[in-house]
């Protein structure tokens, strides 16, 4: 039963009803990850943050997916596994840049301030973890689905992973906690860059 339980067969189709729902979940997902853009890019850029700043591209990226998704949203599964591929690319890319900015700052030696930190990574993990419930029934979908739901689970943690930073900056007054959850997110946007990409050329096989 376990294994039942943990196991389901791909929803390559969704119903008029879930497709309409989903089309209302990735909207509000869309809104509020381009809003999360803004208040994490400002308050990265004043705290000199590396994983502000980095998680304010993963918002941007989001959004940016999101939007992918919807115009995707009823095509033919070929075109859905295409958009996917695009938006691994974009993971992929988003995780090479934050390995070379945490490089960058780690040289330049400059400390990030925790409280701003841990006020903006905070509200950061509200937003994702309440698009997260949206979208966690519609998380074992294709590709492009599973892409969404990656996205916005590795968001969540990687908001963790920002307040854990924050401490470790407040408490030692150097810069390194940041640069680690910095890498740290870089290695998830690449492993789900990864799982994305194989599942899309499954389908692009199949088709």
């Amino acid at each position: 039963m376990g294994a039942n339980c943990c196991h389901h067969e791909p929803e390559t189709n969704l119903t008029p009803t879930r497709q309409g729902r989903y089309r209302k979940v990735l909207w509000v997902a869309l809104v509020v990850n381009a809003v999360m853009f803004g208040v994490e890019i400002f308050n990265g850029v004043k705290a000199d943050s590396v994983s502000l700043l980095a998680d304010s591209l993963d918002f941007l990226g989001d959004a940016a997916n999101y939007a992918i998704s919807l115009w995707v949203l009823g095509m033919a599964v070929s075109s859905r596994a295409k958009a996917s591929l695009l938006k691994a690319v974009s993971m992929g890319v988003f995780g090479l840049w934050i390995i070379g900015s945490a490089l960058w700052h780690w040289a330049s030696g400059t400390t990030p301030s925790a409280v701003t930190m841990g006020w903006v990574g905070t509200l950061a993990l509200l937003a994702n973890l309440g698009v997260a419930v949206l979208l966690y029934a519609y998380r074992e979908g294709d590709s492009n689905m599973r892409s969404v739901w990656l996205c916005t689970r590795n968001d969540a943690l990687g908001n963790l992973a920002v307040l854990l930073a924050a401490l470790g900056v407040f408490g030692t007054g150097q810069a390194w906690p940041d640069l680690m959850v910095a890498l740290v997110m870089a290695s998830l946007a690449l492993s789900a860059a990864w799982q994305v990409m194989i599942q899309a050329n499954r389908e692009l096989a199949t088709v």
